[in-house]
């Protein structure tokens, strides 16, 4: 049936449709349609292998021209990066977001762009054999730009209209800066009210707010189950032991080399470093950030203290002077390829926070090259791991690691710090959609693979929800009041 047809054959009740990350962890995206309005939650890039990604993220479930407004919760990639793509082919609406999510969006995706256009053009000149297997980039740089003319930022927790008879709030997640669920309520006299919670948070993390408790009640939950079958270590423990592996690597004169995410990751490890210093847990010793997009991601952080829990308040404001990433001279932050370089020249005790997470691009793959096979060094792990990447292999400790195409052994330290997952784990659901399940007529788990989903749908039934689907791509439910 066409897409259209199935949205609009609910009788005038709302209804849903889903396309990304239904039954995948990546490329969010779903479709809520209230009267004659369209909406879509999130529009995020499918990640994967090379062709079955670029198969999904051309192809949108309905013609764009034909959506009115995009409601995005955060700006982690799988959830916006698609955007550019989406006002290319024809969208004319508003992206709305928070404050912090727009800035964020402004150079994550201009740096998604620069990477499509640089893998493109590698593709086209090293690995094609014809012109006909050349390939294009999904978006250019440009095609960022001309995107974020449309990004409208609206303050959390206040309300506004995204259509006729529609409302839509932000509501803290505490997931990544400026992340948010998102409040739709459809209707005005008894409206029906959905929940989308984007990615929740964890409680008592550094740096952000905890997520909103309690979330309000809703008639419909569409929430995400990334780590719904597992519990995270606390991350007060990742803190001391973030500061035991510094003062025992410094004592052998080896460096600490942390692969981490851009935006967010890098940030609280380097708060925890600059924390420690201040604390006089750990003597002052050369810290590196060697990414330009975590630091203009940290400078977007420093723009938005609204954002910051009380303690990261009060650092900022009186104990570390406003320098909660030790931008002050404590950290130092590398953009130019020359300075990063030199940075293994060094045999001082030391440390460099660099991307990317998996260790499978960027300038982590040079610091590795030259950590790896002294036993004075240490890897630290701050990040999950994928099956079949150079960062699993680490945390699996092989004897030997291939960068570049040569063979290294592994000789360095490896520790493994799981704590410090943005993600909400199986204790943080509960406690936060426990209290919504018995009031809700219907609930949707998506954001997950595997076991994943089938443990979100055990939480909610357990906590007095019963009526919860997994949906898969193309599936659609009407939304009845």
């Amino acid at each position: 049936m066409d897409i259209l047809k199935k949205l609009f054959s609910s009788n005038g009740s709302p209804s849903l449709l889903f396309h990304g990350a239904a039954g995948t962890v990546t490329g969010s995206m779903h479709l809520l349609r209230a009267g004659e309005t369209i909406l879509a939650l999130d529009c995020g890039l499918f990640q994967g292998r090379r062709a079955e990604a670029l198969e999904r993220n051309s192809t949108f479930p309905l013609d764009p021209k034909r959506v009115d407004a995009l409601l995005l919760s955060h700006a982690h990639i799988d959830h916006s990066g698609n955007i550019p793509r989406l006002v290319r082919r024809g969208f004319k609406g508003r992206v709305y977001c928070t404050p912090a999510t727009g800035d964020l969006c402004e150079i994550m995706l201009a740096d998604s762009a620069h990477i499509q256009e640089e893998d493109a053009e590698y593709w086209n000149r090293k690995r094609a054999r014809t012109p006909a297997e050349h390939i294009r980039p999904l978006y250019t740089l440009e095609d960022a730009h001309a995107a974020m003319k449309q990004f409208q930022q609206m303050p959390i927790s206040q309300s506004f209209a995204a259509g006729d008879g529609v409302s839509v709030t932000f509501i803290e997640a505490g997931h990544i800066l400026g992340s948010a669920c998102v409040l739709v309520e459809v209707g005005d006299k008894t409206p029906i009210r959905i929940l989308y919670t984007g990615d929740l948070g964890r409680f008592d993390m550094p740096i952000l707010r905890d997520p909103v408790e309690p979330l309000p009640e809703v008639d419909y939950l569409i929430t995400e189950c990334t780590y719904a079958d597992r519990r995270h270590h606390n991350p007060t423990d990742m803190k001391e032991r973030l500061v035991k592996v510094v003062k025992e690597t410094a004592a052998r004169g080896g460096k600490i080399v942390i692969p981490s995410f851009s935006v967010g990751r890098t940030q609280n490890v380097v708060h925890y470093l600059v924390r420690a210093i201040h604390e006089g847990l750990i003597e002052p010793l050369p810290i590196f950030v060697d990414s330009p997009l975590s630091t203009r991601a940290t400078d977007v952080f420093q723009r938005h203290p609204e954002c910051y829990d009380a303690e990261a308040r009060e650092f900022w404001m009186n104990a570390g002077g406003g320098d909660l990433f030790g931008q002050h001279g404590l950290v130092t932050y590398v953009t130019e390829t020359a300075e990063s370089k030199a940075l293994n020249a060094r045999n001082d005790p030391h440390v460099i926070v660099a991307s990317s997470g998996m260790c499978e691009a960027g300038r982590i793959l040079h610091h590795l090259k030259n950590t790896v096979w002294d036993e004075k060094n240490t890897i630290c792990v701050v990040g999950y791991m994928a099956q079949h990447t150079l960062g699993r292999r680490i945390v699996e400790r092989r004897r030997e690691l291939k960068i570049f195409g040569r063979a290294y052994p592994l000789m360095a330290r490896v520790e493994v710090m799981n704590g410090f997952s943005a993600h909400a784990d199986q204790d943080d659901f509960v406690r936060l959609l426990g209290p919504l399940a018995p009031k809700l007529r219907g609930a949707f788990v998506v954001h997950g693979e595997g076991p994943q989903p089938a443990a979100m749908e055990r939480i909610l039934r357990e906590a007095g929800c019963q009526n919860v689907h997994a949906p898969q791509p193309g599936n659609t439910f009407a939304l009845d009041g």
